[in-house]
This record gives C-alpha cells, sequence and structure tokens, in this order.
C-alpha cells in the first residue's frame, strides 16, 4: 500500500474514531429529537399512556380537556441528509488551533455518523464558486468512511465561493424534502433568494465557519496577507489601531446583515470558530431546535 494511502486511512481512521464517540455518547439523542419528526404523518389525538414521550403530548388538546393527550404519528419515513460542503480556497485559512478545512471535516463527520446511526440516508455537496462533487445519499459505515476520505483528500479546481450556485445545483438534484446542513464561511456573493428558496423545499441548517483573526487583527506589525481566493499578496499595518479597528467593524457589520439574511430566509444557523470546541454551538443549536419542534 502506497505511503500516501496509508496516511490517508490513518486520518480517516482517527476522524472517525473521535466524530464516531462524539455521535454515540453527545449527538444522538439530541440529533434524534432535532432532525425526526420531518418524516411523520400526524395520524389522530389519543389519550396518555404510561411509557409515552413527554415530547409527544398535545398541550393544546391537553387543556381544553384537563387530561393529557398525545399525538400519534404513523411510522416514519427515512430522512435523508445533505451536506453542502464549501471547498474554496478561504477556507484554508486558520490561525488558531486548526484551519477551517479541518473543522468542516470533523463536523461533517460528526454529523453524518449521528445521522446513519438515526438510519438517515446522507450524502454531500463539494462546492467553491462551481459544483466540484456530487456524492449521492446513501447509508452505511463503508460510505460515511468513503465521504471522509473524499473531505480530507479534495483538491478543489475553483477557488472562489458561490453559495446561491450550490443551493442552485442542490434544489434541483434532491428532489424529495431533505434535512441539508452548509458548512462555509459565507464570504461569498449574494444568495438570500436562493436561500429562501431551497428552505422553502427543504429543512437547511447554517453552520458559519470562521477564524477569529478574519474579524480581529492582533498587533503584529506588518504583515503580508494572501487572498487564498484571488492569490494577491497585500501588506496589512497591524500595528495602526485605526486599521485595526476599522477591520473588527467590517467583520461585525458583515457578520451581522449574515445573520439577518438567515433569519429572513427561517434558516437556523450558528457560528463556530477554529479556536473552540464545535461541541457547544452544535448541541445548543441541536437542543433549540429540539424544543422547537
Amino acid at each position: 500500500m502506497a505511503r500516501d494511502t496509508k496516511e490517508l486511512l490513518k486520518k480517516v481512521r482517527k476522524i472517525e474514531i473521535k466524530t464516531k464517540g462524539l455521535s454515540n455518547h453527545l449527538f444522538s439523542g439530541e440529533y434524534h429529537s432535532a432532525f425526526k419528526g420531518r418524516g411523520m404523518a400526524f395520524n389522530e389525538v389519543r389519550e396518555y399512556q404510561p411509557g409515552d414521550e413527554i415530547r409527544t403530548i398535545d398541550w393544546n388538546v391537553t387543556a381544553r380537556f384537563n387530561h393529557p393527550y398525545v399525538k400519534v404519528f404513523d411510522e416514519e419515513r427515512e430522512l435523508t441528509v445533505m451536506i453542502l460542503m464549501d471547498v474554496s480556497g478561504s477556507e484554508n485559512f486558520g490561525t488558531l488551533n486548526q484551519q477551517k478545512q479541518d473543522l468542516a471535516t470533523e463536523l461533517c463527520a460528526v454529523l453524518a455518523f449521528s445521522a446513519i446511526q438515526n438510519n438517515d440516508k446522507v450524502g454531500v455537496i463539494f462546492f467553491s464558486d462551481k459544483m466540484e462533487k456530487f456524492i449521492p445519499p446513501k447509508k452505511g459505515r463503508s460510505h460515511i468512511l468513503m465521504i471522509i476520505r473524499e473531505l480530507i483528500d479534495f483538491k478543489p479546481q475553483h477557488t472562489g465561493t458561490d453559495v446561491a450556485e450550490a443551493l442552485r445545483y442542490f434544489t434541483s438534484a434532491i428532489k424529495k424534502k431533505c434535512t441539508a446542513f452548509i458548512l462555509s464561511d459565507f464570504m461569498s456573493p449574494e444568495f438570500e433568494h436562493q436561500l429562501k428558496l431551497a428552505n422553502k423545499k427543504h429543512d437547511i441548517i447554517a453552520l458559519r465557519l470562521y477564524d477569529k483573526h478574519e474579524e480581529e487583527f492582533p498587533d503584529l506589525g506588518l504583515i503580508p496577507m494572501k487572498d487564498e481566493e484571488t492569490g494577491e499578496l497585500l501588506w496589512v499595518n497591524t500595528s495602526d489601531k485605526k486599521i485595526r479597528e476599522a477591520f473588527k467593524a467590517d467583520g461585525l457589520k458583515r457578520n451581522a446583515l449574515l445573520k439577518d439574511v438567515f433569519k429572513k430566509s427561517g434558516v437556523d444557523f450558528t457560528a463556530i470558530g477554529t479556536h473552540e470546541s464545535y461541541i457547544t454551538p452544535l448541541r445548543t443549536l441541536f437542543k433549540q431546535r429540539g424544543r422547537k419542534r
């Protein structure tokens, strides 16, 4: 076996052990309550019986009759989970602990393992400013390992980011309603219209990946900065307080606009930094969705 292949398989195994463990111990219950139910058809209401899940109680009917009633659903149809993964140049940016691409790989693996434990199918779309690769939804561990291998080893053809283009492809490729996670820094041309259209048909969740130093410069004197998407090299004087403040204000404004786009589109979202563990933001998002259901 070639050394490169051996190294790749070692990386795949390492990610599998870590993320599968997290899916088993941390996320399985929360994922289930956050994402199951979309494929269940409501059937009837009946009186509560010992052993019924509290989350199935119909509080309106219970209040009306002053006695607990639960909603009964027909059997769940299997869910399809799509992961839309930004593999553009800006994903290589990372100054703290890990690059965005590494973070995205682990997140994707955690979501994929959580999905297959729930008997869901998982598919992936890799995008830059073009459609890069489509892995159709399937079940099973070997399918997930193939996805992780692709995530680690994938070399995009293009360096830009176009979220609207990815959403356009996704809505035309996946006809049946599904749950879709978009993992990106969302430094992209306007995509609100496409996001609204996609979220009408599917259930979209946005995970914004960022590096702290994209939003706040430390004082490092004169530093070269390469734009990962254009390849251009710029020299920036980070000792200048005005430059640092302008950079921070620009970052805050960008994030506020992005938040607004997600809210207006009715999309659940969270931000995850390369400097932090993704466990807390992900669990918080799952719990919020679980409560909403």
